[in-house]
């Protein structure tokens, strides 16, 4: 089957049935999304399909008809993504294993709400955790990212 993954036609020998999860990171070499329950409930897995944020450990890759968007293609020509510049500014990550969902679900926030009140920010990020409780730099990046990104940085 055929995926368009970060801009890119990508060809996947998969099962229809494999979770997209595996499927990028087995069989694209996209290690940016990372398991953490398999069960939908974390977030660390989390990519974007067709521009909405999903859970790519429970989403067939089967059932993928449009493009995958994860981590690793948020930068563009060598500049970060303003989430991703305001992640490493706040200075969030701690072991930084459930980041790449966590700055994929802020993204997904702030195409949707250019500037988000806190509880905004609480109820877009509350599906993913952070076992390292990093909440409160997670919530000061988003608002970082939206001055970033709404300044065109």
């Amino acid at each position: 089957m055929r995926l368009i993954v970060d801009g890119k036609p990508t060809e996947i020998n998969a099962d229809p049935e494999m979770p997209l999860l595996w499927a990028l990171r087995d069989l694209a070499g996209k290690t940016g999304p990372k398991f953490g329950c398999g069960i939908a409930m974390c977030g660390a897995c989390t990519v974007h399909v067709g521009g909405m944020p999903v859970r790519s450990c429970s989403l067939p890759v089967g059932e993928v008809k449009e493009e995958v968007l994860t981590i690793e293609g948020l930068a563009q020509d060598g500049k970060l993504h303003p989430v991703q510049q305001a992640w490493l500014e706040e200075q969030v990550a701690q072991c930084g294993y459930c980041q790449a969902g966590q700055i994929m679900s802020a993204v997904a926030l702030l195409d949707q709400v250019p500037d988000p009140t806190d509880d905004d920010i609480d109820a877009a990020m509350s599906g993913n955790l952070c076992r390292c409780g990093t909440y409160p730099k997670i919530r000061a990046a988003v608002r970082k990212a939206a001055v970033l990104k709404t300044a065109g940085i």
